[in-house]
């Protein structure tokens, strides 16, 4: 049946009116158990509890002043982020695609202040993906995402994902920044290697350049630690947008600077009319305190090392169909066999009360709430043996 919607999306017939923890339950009652969590949005699962908390009495006081005045829940949680992270400077925003577009304004800024202008060119990678803004769309360079809307954007030299003689030689006078995702999502559930992190921030220091890490997807502790990019070390970023799980379900995002990246964003050249709203910061401190509370993130790295386990012990019963698994931490995927279509692998776990997702390269990835236990684990890969038992080719 036709509704007033743009047609951009293609929902399944569920309808869900409510969530407890792990679990989506529909209009009629039934529950679903919730593996990719509004792709990777819902870091403490549905309705939790200190998070509704917050949020309800909030909303008693007050909902929005825009960024004319101080927010002090944005003071409180910036100070959060800086103390346990390598920035020293936070803007907030409503999403992701803000988060990188302020990320890329950011890093052309740097240099037009330091009194180079013609800096203004940034790497990206095949795969990537930076949002659906027009600019962020460019950046990620898909051209499926780019079709129909015009002449490319100027400014983006994309090399292809793990070519490093590619990336080298993209390099010129030009080259501003190099932009990345520790783990891409959307393309295929890949996970950089810690030593080409550490080699991209060793080859910004000796041409100038400013790194940005992409992390909306795989920040917020989604790969049990706080931020992806720490498995690395020393490769830490001068930029990094985060969104998605900061949120814990609540539209929110951040671009995180050092003091030196950031320091040239002064009055005037940035700004967010809902960016950081009284709401978003109740909720985002809540996320984070939670995020940081004592074992939390080890109880991540525990439960994702055994959830991976048990991929690969599925991957190996369905070799036919899986040929690898992906990933890292809660973001994990089953790249299948050609043949096999990772939608309808989607469909069959839906058939089997499993939510789980679709990404390039034929991968059906999985971002379950942070929250899940080793329970939540096997009744997802059981639900997934059942599911891949059933899919046919084509």
């Amino acid at each position: 049946m036709p509704t007033p919607l743009f047609d951009t999306y293609a929902p399944p017939a569920q309808i869900f009116e409510r969530g407890e923890g792990a679990y989506l339950i529909e209009r009629g009652g039934e529950k679903y158990l919730d593996f990719i969590s509004g792709i990777a949005v819902n870091a403490l699962g549905h309705a939790h509890p200190k998070a509704v908390a917050a949020l309800k009495a909030q909303a008693d006081k007050l909902w929005h002043t825009s960024n004319m005045f101080t927010v002090p829940g944005q003071l409180e949680l910036a100070a959060k982020y800086c103390k346990d992270s390598f920035a020293d400077r936070v803007f907030f925003t409503n999403s992701g695609t803000e988060a990188v577009e302020c990320a890329i304004k950011t890093a052309r800024h740097y240099h037009y202040a330091k009194g180079r202008p013609d800096r203004y060119r940034i790497i990206t990678f095949t795969g990537a993906f930076h949002g659906r803004t027009f600019g962020a769309i460019n950046a990620g360079g898909n051209p499926a995402y780019l079709e129909g809307f015009g002449p490319r954007m100027e400014g983006f030299d994309q090399v292809a994902f793990g070519d490093h003689d590619a990336l080298k030689a993209a390099i010129t006078e030009e080259t501003a920044a190099i932009i990345v995702e520790p783990v891409q999502g959307e393309g295929g559930v890949r996970a950089i290697p810690d030593t080409c992190l550490r080699g991209l921030r060793e080859l910004c220091d000796e041409h100038g350049l400013l790194l940005i890490y992409d992390e909306v997807q795989s920040g917020a502790g989604r790969t049990g630690k706080l931020w992806a990019h720490e498995w690395a070390g020393s490769a830490q970023p001068d930029i990094m947008a985060v969104a998605k799980g900061v949120g814990g379900g609540f539209p929110m995002g951040a671009c995180l600077t050092t003091d030196e990246a950031g320091a040239h964003m002064v009055v005037g050249t940035h700004g967010s009319t809902f960016g950081g709203n009284p709401l978003a910061m109740a909720v985002g401190n809540v996320v984070f305190d939670e995020l940081t509370a004592p074992g939390f993130l080890e109880h991540v790295v525990e439960v994702s090392n055994f959830l991976t386990q048990q991929l690969h012990g599925l991957a190996d019963t369905h070799k036919d169909k899986v040929a690898e698994v992906r990933g890292k931490g809660l973001l994990v995927g089953l790249k299948l066999q050609d043949g096999y279509v990772n939608k309808s692998l989607a469909k069959e776990a839906r058939n089997h009360h499993l939510l789980i997702g679709a990404a390039g390269d034929n991968v059906a990835r999985m971002a379950p709430p942070l929250i899940i236990e080793e329970t939540h684990a096997r009744e997802a890969v059981n639900a997934l043996d059942a599911a891949l038992s059933a899919l046919k080719e084509g």
